[in-house]
């Protein structure tokens, strides 16, 4: 999906599904070693110098704090985040967020200045939200069963 692209404003990162559905409980060091290694993978055929990699590092170092408030029994770890497991509100807000941050820190490293700081918001929020569609979308796909 790297080359959709709508007028300069909407380029979907649809990678992010990857670190925002495995399972609960994913040791921390392995979830940053995972989120390296697809933004690593995606910045080698990007040819982008670790923008993506440094931006999947930030939400799966995030990630486990939207589920530290709950107290989770094993089985529950093992649980994938979806929609079908969390509920759609849960799985809205927790998606919602981690993409946005995402983004957000993504196209504000590329740009790397300020210059065009509301053009660069206006990039990350439209993108963000095509995401994010294309994301609900997937999980209503995935676990329809």
């Amino acid at each position: 999906m790297n080359n959709i692209q709508f007028s300069g404003y909407v380029n979907p990162y649809f990678y992010v599904l990857f670190i925002l559905i495995l399972p609960i409980g994913v040791p921390r060091y392995l979830l940053l070693i995972l989120g390296f290694l697809l933004g690593i993978t995606v910045d080698v055929f990007c040819n982008t110098p670790g923008i993506h990699a440094s931006a999947t590092v930030l939400i799966s170092f995030l990630r486990p704090y939207f589920f530290y408030s709950s107290n989770l029994d094993e089985q529950e770890k093992a649980m994938l985040p979806s929609i079908k497991n969390m509920g759609l509100g849960w799985f809205l807000r927790y998606a919602a967020v981690l993409i946005f941050i995402h983004h957000i820190f993504l196209f504000y490293i590329e740009a790397f200045t300020f210059v065009g700081f509301l053009h660069t918001l206006v990039r990350s929020l439209f993108s963000s939200i095509f995401t994010f569609v294309v994301v609900i979308i997937s999980q209503f796909l995935i676990f329809r069963k």
